[in-house]
């Protein structure tokens, strides 16, 4: 018997009255019910979104798939539902990705009678991946089974702090579309990106703190939380980065201050205003070319006490791509001694033109590893912004 809205629904409430740790086994449960499911695994992407790991009630359990190579990350790449035939037994094992508004979380793994998987119950099962995603969300703030899930080893103290102020590793709407990409996520210097929309508008920060591990933690958590405190009082961003400033000044008296760069979007117009305070760049890609968006710059937050940071404006187009780097990505040296931006970032750009802004930041960073042949000594930080821009039909 096929899916109904009535056992949709059935299923959405047995979903959000569970307990948070029992989600998987409740949509587990609704397959095997609904669909004749013989197996259902929940797998979430790791913090660098290079292996899926199998949600387990004791984490580290079982042997991580890699993005790259499987089924299942197949799936996760295309965000579309991916079928293999299983020939031994005539059952289908279909991977269906689990997504919250572009943010893309894992993999929803069914295997099912080759009967059963018609198109019909695919776009049933899918919605009750997407479900599932929501569900997920919710259900970290009380339980952290789907968190451990999600590191492919312990965390340090500075790394559990920083992965925490992340706001996501990426969304998306008609507008625009935004991945991002922190590395190394397990020996923390600092780096962080934090992003907020309204109806009408996008606010996109990438800083860039000083130090090391609990120090730039600590650090970066109270720039981040300053700028966050600021945003939400509904004012503008010269004044979010002067009141930031006074917190980090304040705190740290100009010994340890944090590289910010602050754009505020207005989504009908395309028109940007920026604070550039520090070392993240701007690239853009407007049709085939690549270059650097330079801006006037202004002292970091928290190095003198009162700093006045003014708003520069520059204007976004339908089509542009803009991708926001730390200086543990342009700055990194090759075997050589050459820098990164110098003649390879652009390219990596270009090279990964085809792919949809989630997944730029985790191939460059390939690229850069690559390039550098070493361990890095510094966070590599990449942001991906695609802008799709709002159609008259849209402002109406």
């Amino acid at each position: 018997m096929a899916l109904t809205v009535t056992h949709l629904q059935a299923v959405e409430r047995a979903v959000r009255t569970g307990a948070p740790h029992e989600i998987l086994s409740t949509v587990r449960d609704a397959l095997i019910e609904h669909f004749e499911a013989i197996e259902v695994d929940l797998l979430v992407a790791d913090y660098s979104s290079t292996v899926l790991q199998l949600v387990t009630a004791l984490p580290h359990t079982a042997q991580p798939l890699a993005v790259q190579t499987s089924p299942e990350g197949r799936a996760f790449i295309s965000q579309e539902p991916y079928g293999k035939y299983i020939a031994q037994d005539g059952t289908v094992e279909l991977h269906l990705p689990v997504t919250v508004r572009g943010d893309r979380i894992g993999i929803l793994t069914v295997r099912l009678p080759e009967h059963r998987c018609t198109s019909r119950a695919v776009d049933e099962m899918t919605g009750i991946a997407e479900l599932l995603g929501h569900e997920i969300l919710v259900a970290e703030r009380d339980t952290d089974l789907y968190l451990q899930a999600r590191r492919s080893q312990r965390l340090t103290l500075a790394a559990e702090m920083q992965c925490q102020l992340l706001p996501a590793r990426s969304c998306a709407r008609q507008e625009y579309a935004i991945g991002g990409q922190l590395e190394p996520a397990y020996d923390i210097h600092g780096d962080n990106f934090d992003w907020a929309t309204t109806a009408d508008t996008l606010t996109l920060t990438i800083t860039n703190g000083m130090g090391e591990g609990i120090h730039a933690s600590l650090l970066t958590n109270l720039a981040v939380n300053a700028l966050r405190n600021a945003r939400r009082a509904g004012i503008g961003i010269a004044d979010q980065a002067a009141l930031a400033d006074q917190a980090l000044y304040a705190q740290y008296q100009g010994a340890q201050y944090v590289s910010t760069l602050l754009l505020f979007f207005e989504i009908a117009t395309g028109r940007v205003q920026v604070v550039d305070a520090g070392s993240p760049q701007l690239w853009r890609q407007r049709d085939r070319t690549v270059e650097r968006v330079v801006f006037e710059a202004q002292q970091p937050l928290g190095m003198f006490d009162e700093t006045l940071y003014e708003a520069q404006e520059f204007q976004v187009l339908r089509g542009d791509r803009l991708v926001f780097v730390s200086d543990g990505v342009y700055g990194a040296k090759s075997g050589a001694g050459e820098a990164y931006e110098e003649r390879a970032l652009a390219r990596a750009i270009q090279a990964v033109s085809f792919l949809p802004a989630a997944a730029v930041p985790r191939a460059v960073l390939e690229e850069l590893r690559a390039y550098r042949d070493a361990d890095p000594d510094d966070d590599a930080l990449v942001v991906c912004l695609d802008w799709f821009g709002r159609s008259s039909a849209q402002s109406h």
